[in-house]
């Protein structure tokens, strides 16, 4: 190292060499002195830094990822019923509506005077047919004669109601309360039926239709819980349950359909989003092993367990274990390892099976140099 260290010395020129050279001999120094404290004897090599943890049980659970899109709990195109111009538009852009509010009026004045010819028709019948039945009372006329007056005035009332119900064709009202979109109409457009007006859509909640591999059906159930995120709100996580669970599944892409409702009093989402979710599916204690401990051979899993000797240095040895799910950065052992063991966490890249290891607390002072000794963290250090 002395020589590597004088080499790119030698290439260094200006007001700068002697500073650097002065550290680099106090570096030396320092790590020279440690390793003459904690190393053994010439021609062996030292025991490599290590930081090791115990294999305890923790909570572990599998987590099912999907993209789903957002749709509204109620969602339509307004239009008109029938062929007639646009009178008067009661709404703007954006506008939040309540159920049965009239959004737009079409031209009603023949049905207007056609339902006061109707409803004077129905006031002349009904007095008639009072008339008749007192006279009936008096056994003045026959039953015949009143039964005709009855079914005259019936007449009448069914005609009143007929206009009416034309005239509120010409009334478009919100089917439910939500929130209007764009108005594809002004005052005097002539609507014809299926004309678009508007889109209404209930936003208060949310349904999220997304698409889960047929492999997780047999945990697909209604009532798991879920988290779904949004890129347009980083932040913000909203939690949810899944309401229904598809009765098919897609031969083409192998997946079953699952939708969810989400609260959405604050009205942050909105139909048509994309949206990332996350199923909780089967809990469980589960001994663990943080993932940066598992060293990957040809396939095959690996953990260095620390074996503390009766005489001798302690021993990092390779085992073989079987992993099954991962949670959290943290890995589920199935096989390989027994509780209360300790396993290397950190510098497993520097140590090979049976290698003598020198195991540090996880709060160890300064990180560890590769070359085997702690590098000083300030300039006090190096006096």
């Amino acid at each position: 190292m002395a020589d590597q260290v004088r080499h790119r010395l030698q290439g260094l020129t200006g007001a700068t060499r002697p500073l650097i050279v002065l550290l680099a001999a106090l570096l030396l120094a320092a790590c020279g002195e440690q390793a003459a404290q904690q190393g053994p004897g010439r021609g062996q090599r030292p025991p490599i830094a290590v930081v090791a943890e115990v294999v305890l049980p923790r909570p572990m659970r599998d987590t099912i990822e999907a993209i789903g899109t957002t749709l509204a709990d109620e969602s339509v195109t307004l239009s008109s019923k029938v062929t007639d111009t646009v009178s008067a538009v009661r709404f703007e852009d954006g506008d939040y509506t309540e159920a049965g509010a009239v959004l737009v009026e079409l031209t009603n004045t023949e049905e207007t005077a056609l339902l006061a010819e109707a409803q004077a028709t129905v006031d002349d019948t009904r007095q008639q047919l009072e008339r008749l039945d007192d006279l009936y009372a008096r056994r003045t006329i026959p039953v015949s004669q009143l039964d005709e007056a009855k079914a005259r005035a019936n007449e009448a009332r069914a005609r009143y109601e007929s206009v009416v119900a034309r005239l509120n064709d010409r009334l478009i009202r919100a089917p439910f309360a939500g929130v209007l979109g764009f108005r594809q109409v002004s005052p005097g457009t002539l609507l014809t039926p299926g004309t678009a007006i508007c889109t209404l859509d209930a936003v208060d909640h949310i349904k999220l239709d997304f698409a889960v591999p047929e492999i997780h059906l047999a945990q697909l159930r209604p009532g798991m819980a879920l988290r779904a995120a949004s890129a347009a709100y980083p932040e913000q996580r909203f939690e949810a349950e899944v309401r229904t669970v598809g009765s098919r599944v897609d031969p083409v892409t192998r997946t079953a359909q699952v939708r969810t409702v989400i609260d959405n009093a604050a009205r942050f989402l909105r139909p048509g989003m994309l949206m990332t979710v996350k199923l909780s599916a089967r809990e469980r204690q589960s001994l663990a092993v943080p993932e940066i401990a598992l060293v990957q051979r040809s396939g095959s899993v690996f953990v260095y367990v620390v074996d503390a000797q009766d005489e001798g240095p302690t021993i990092a040895s390779l085992r073989q274990v079987r992993i099954g799910g991962r949670f959290d950065g943290w890995a589920e052992v199935l096989e390989g390892l027994d509780e209360r063991e300790r396993v290397v966490t950190e510098g497993v890249l520097k140590i090979r099976d049976g290698a003598p290891v020198r195991v540090l607390e996880a709060t160890a002072q300064g990180p560890v140099a590769a070359f085997g000794c702690t590098l000083p963290r300030s300039a006090a250090e190096l006096t």
